[in-house]
Parts: structure tokens; sequence; C-alpha cells
């Protein structure tokens, strides 16, 4: 930013207090034109509470004051409602996480574009070709046929497109972009970033916020951490990734970048084979002639992105879904337990967690008298508080939702555990301690672990093996340093680079 140019954003001492505590204390940053500034931190940092206070959308019993806050020129700080409304869209614009959330359900995708610049009074008689150049601005495929269709007819990465569209619609000179990324696959994501990017080079100020430092790495010009409220370190990307200052903010990049796991020597059997074995839904290929096998004590990943067909593949392993065509075949009688990607869906939500783990322990034959006993066993297995049994899933953190998810399965005793996307929706240092905890109960359990995800640094941080799934069909498979190191199909290679995964 020169001299001359003053930034779009520009914020001092921000504060934020909620029923008397502080939950933003002292925040300042600036955002210039052209410029990607980006806010990373974990839930509860007070990263999203920051930006949307920009835009006028802190809680309604959030007290907010700042030195400085002016928004491409507008001195935000004493705005009623109807002057944030006509800010709000106009000279910043928010991109939030949950797109298919944030688009309204019963609106077509034209609408929901051209809202904006109806409100704006920038519609006109060329509306739907407005529309139209917003959604190819985005790289919208089939941009006249996607206007027509709902948000629930559109693939996660797809709405998200829509919704940088619509918040793009009135020009903005400021968009603020919260979590936009999270839960996509690697390369969805890759090309949002990308997007992001494009729009920041046209001269937009993009303000992103994340917990996700390698969506950081690809995107940023600079960085602000924040923990419990603050700024803990701020400078250009390249300084802060790659000689941190703060031990927090060395914490977090820590638990965003393995190295892939040597193999081990399990020592065992093969625990399942599975040979040729395909299934479709309604005539379209869901899974394509899957061959390979899982040694007793290893842990396979499944990477691939939505709709590839990993996620069917595990309901297979578990029994629930049964193959067309091909054969899974156990050695002996195994214990095969599940956890879900959703924990919080997963739990009865009237059941506290002791109710939910004495039913699973009453389910593996274990007598009423020992139960509560060994449902405190298990919560300090997976490392939570025996108290905690008494709390339902909605009283936990994500963290203690999912090891709880854990031990819940560990209550059957099982041989095998099989992981749909556990740890998808988690912070990083959270995820790393379930990544950790997971790899203990494998060493004293001997489990052996099926684990489907879409992060492939995280299928390398566990995996001894892993396959990669594209269309249905197995398109890699190898030891995780193998292929992570040497990728020998073109969509490994293209999931490798969007994910930042170091190699070997």
């Amino acid at each position: 930013m020169s001299a001359s140019t003053p930034p779009v954003i520009e914020v001092q001492d921000l504060r934020i207090v909620i029923d008397d505590v502080s939950v933003v204390d002292g925040v300042s940053l600036t955002v210039a034109p052209g410029e990607c500034v980006a806010i990373v931190g974990e839930s509860g940092a007070g990263k999203s509470l920051t930006a949307r206070a920009l835009l006028g959308l802190a809680p309604t019993r959030a007290s907010v004051t700042a030195r400085t806050m002016r928004i491409d020129g507008t001195d935000a700080r004493g705005l009623d409602e109807r002057g944030w409304r006509r800010l709000r869209g106009a000279r910043a614009a928010l991109v939030a996480q949950d797109a298919l959330v944030a688009l309204d359900p019963l609106q077509r995708i034209e609408s929901e574009v051209a809202e904006p610049l109806r409100l704006h009074s920038r519609g006109g008689s060329a509306l739907r070709e407005r529309v139209l150049g917003l959604l190819r601005r985005v790289w919208m495929p089939q941009p006249e046929r996607r206007m027509r269709q709902y948000p629930h007819e559109l693939s996660g990465g797809l709405r998200q497109r829509a919704l940088i569209a619509s918040a793009l619609a009135a020009g903005p000179a400021a968009l603020i972009a919260d979590e936009p990324t999270t839960a996509l696959d690697a390369t969805v994501q890759a090309r949002i970033l990308d997007l992001l990017r494009e729009i920041a080079d046209a001269g937009t100020a993009v303000l992103f916020i994340s917990h996700d430092f390698a969506a950081v790495r690809l995107l940023a010009d600079r960085v602000l951490v924040m923990r419990d409220g603050t700024v803990v370190e701020q400078g250009p990307v390249a300084e802060v990734l790659e000689a941190p200052q703060h031990p927090y903010t060395r914490q977090l990049i820590a638990a965003t970048l393995h190295e892939p796991r040597q193999a081990h020597d399990a020592g065992g059997e093969s625990v399942v084979s599975v040979e040729g074995a395909s299934v479709s839904f309604a005539g379209v290929d869901a899974v394509v002639d899957a061959t390979f096998s899982v040694s007793e004590g290893s842990t396979l990943g499944i990477v691939g992105e939505s709709g590839s067909g990993k996620t069917t593949l595990a309901r297979m392993l578990l029994g629930v879904q049964e193959p067309d065509a091909g054969s899974i075949r156990w050695s002996g009688a195994h214990r095969v337990q599940f956890v879900h990607q959703n924990p919080l869906g997963a739990f009865d939500p009237r059941w506290s967690i002791g109710r939910s783990l004495q039913e699973a322990l009453a389910a593996g034959g274990v007598p009423r008298t020992e139960r509560r006993e060994r449902v405190a066993g298990l919560l300090e297995e997976v490392d939570l508080d025996p108290s905690l049994a008494r709390r339902r899933p909605s009283e936990l953190s994500g963290g203690q939702r999912q090891r709880a998810a854990i031990a819940r399965a560990l209550a059957a005793d099982p041989d095998v555990l099989v992981l749909d996307e556990p740890v998808s929706a988690l912070d990083p240092s959270v995820r790393e301690r379930v990544l950790r905890l997971l790899l203990r109960l494998q060493r004293e359990r001997r489990l052996t672990m099926v684990f489907v995800s879409h992060d492939l640094d995280v299928v390398g941080a566990v995996a001894d093996g892993v396959l990669v799934m594209q269309g249905g069909r197995i398109v890699e498979q190898g030891t995780a340093v193998d292929v992570f190191a040497d990728p020998q199909h073109p969509f490994t290679r293209e999931l490798l680079a969007a994910s930042g995964v170091r190699r070997p």
C-alpha cells in the first residue's frame, strides 16, 4: 500500500465485551486495496467476532468500541442499523462458512445473487446478464443452468462460489471471508482460495478468517494470530509461518504440518481382504472394482473428494452396505466399530454421555453392576474427566464430543475401528490431541483402523497405507510415505498440491 492510498479497512483498539467479559481486547488491523490479510486462531480466539463487528453483526448483547473503525472511508463507530445496512453489501460484504445455511433454501441462485443488486439499486434492465457475469467471474461451471437451481442442488464448492458471487454483486471495496473453505475437499478448497486471491488482485481488500495455516499460506499477504481475544503475533505470511516467534503460533503451525508416517511392521495377518467390490445406486457407480487388504494392527487411510466413494467403501467394510459384486472377507470373528464424523448428531441429545456409554456397554454384554465403573474407565482412557459423564452432548466442546464418541466405540472392545472424517471440524491443536489419542489407543489395544478423510495431512499423520479414490475407483494405493513422496496418478498429485502436504 502506498502512502497515498488509504486502507479500505482500518481498525485501532477494537474491544468487544459480552456479559461483562472481554472477548476481543485491543485488536488493530488494516487491509489495503488489493491486499489479503488473514486472521487465524482456534475457536473462541475472537477472530469471527472481530470480523463480524466490522459489518455491524456482533451479538446484540455485545458492547463494541474502537478508537478507529473505518470501512471504505466511512466511520462505522456510530452507525445505527440503517447505516450498517447501507454499508453492508455496498462497501463491505461477508462470505460465511456454511453456504448451505447462508443461502436462502427457497430462492434460486439467480435470485440470491441478484438480491444485493436490488437492495442497492444496481439492478436495472440487464439484471439477468449482471448475475450471469458474476457467476462467470467466480468460475461457476454452466452458469445458465446453475442460476436456475436451488442451493441444495449444488455441491459444497459450487454453493460457496454462489455465495461469493452474491457478496461481490454490489461491488464492495472489502470482502470478509469467515472460514469459507472449512470442510471443503482439498482441490475444491484450492479453487476457492485461488478465486479469493484473484478477487484481491483485482483490487478488493480481503479479510480472511481461518484456523488453517495451509490455506493462509496459499492466499494471504499478511497474517494476525489471535488467542483469547488478543493478537499474539502478526506480520508477513512468509515471516510468521517460516519463523514464528510466539509459542502458540508454533503450536498451531506444528498441528497443521505432519511428516507422512513411516509404515510400521504391524506383524499381523490380513484382517480383511476386499476383492473387486463394486456397488451402484440408481444405476450410478459408487464404488468400482475395489481391491485391497488391511493388516492387523495397521491403519489404512482412504482419501478422496466428496462423492469419490470413500464413505460407501467404509460402509461396506462395516457391513451396512452389501457389494453388488466382488467380495469382502474377514479373517475370523472381528468386532468392528464406527466413529462418526458428527458426534453431536450421532449421540442421543436427550441422554447424558454416561447413559450413552452404558448402553454401548450393555450391547457388549457387560453386566449392569460393572457399567458405571467401566464408563469412568472409558472416559479416562480417552483423556476425559469421568465427571463429564453427567453432561449431555451439547454441553461438551467439539473435541470432547469426539473423544466421547471414540470411548463409546471402545465400549464394545473392538478389534477394528472405522473412522469417517473424525477430525474434519476440529481446530488444529484439538485435532492433534485426538490424532495422538488414536495412535496411543492403537498401540495399547492393538487396534486395526480404517481412517476416511479428505485431509491428506491428517491421513499422513496416522496411516501406514493409503488408498486414493476418484469417481468410485481406487486410482492409487501404497504406503503413505511412498504415495506422498512419489505420487503416480495425476489426481493424487493434484490432491497433494492442493493440500500443501509435506513430502518426505
